[in-house]
């Protein structure tokens, strides 16, 4: 094999190790500032739902955050978003909405977007819910897709605070592996 090859796929290893850490420190970033109540909606972003309506661990853990956050500031409504994916037997926003309701959040202080099918999705087809003018929000995800969720609010307008869910220890390895993947395909095509 040329020198030259072997030097290219070298560089090209280099790059791929100096991207991939760079990423990694991107999505730690995601978890400021930390919501104070300050924004009057906030955003909870869909996640996997198993057959029965049974939230997955990562949407477990971002509904029980929303729990505390809206007993915590009880002047705060909340859209839950989420659509259906062809996995599921029901929408995201559906499920969220009736384990809000389980725990205690009044209904009329959740709004539901059920037809997103990307976190883009849910950010711009929340939108259209919120009055008119609405420019601070709080989102709400699992900690490594709070950095790409920020910044597709941010092209969307949005000045935005956030609420951190747990990753689960189950997943976090394949999640933030794909959300590196998806940040980087969002900082160079734009969602």
């Amino acid at each position: 094999m040329k020198k030259w090859v072997k030097r290219l796929g070298v560089l090209l290893l280099g790059i791929c190790i100096v991207v991939y850490f760079w990423l990694g420190e991107e999505m730690k970033q995601g978890v400021q500032p930390a919501a104070n109540g300050a924004a009057t909606y906030m955003i909870v972003l869909g996640a996997k739902v198993n057959p029965g309506g049974v939230p997955s661990l990562s949407l477990k853990n971002r509904l029980e955050e929303a729990v505390k956050y809206l007993n915590k500031y009880p002047h705060v409504k909340v859209i839950v978003s989420g659509g259906q994916g062809a996995d599921e037997d029901r929408t995201e926003a559906s499920v969220m909405l009736k384990y809000l309701q389980d725990n205690g959040i009044d209904t009329n202080r959740i709004l539901v977007e059920n037809q997103s099918t990307s976190t883009y999705e849910n950010l711009l087809f929340s939108k259209e819910l919120l009055p008119k003018g609405t420019k601070e929000i709080t989102i709400l995800s699992n900690d490594f897709h709070l950095k790409r969720a920020k910044y597709l609010a941010e092209s969307l307008g949005f000045e935005v605070d956030v609420v951190a869910a747990k990753t689960p220890k189950s997943v976090e390895v394949k999640l933030n592996l794909r959300e590196r993947a998806a940040l980087l395909k969002t900082y160079i095509i734009g969602y």
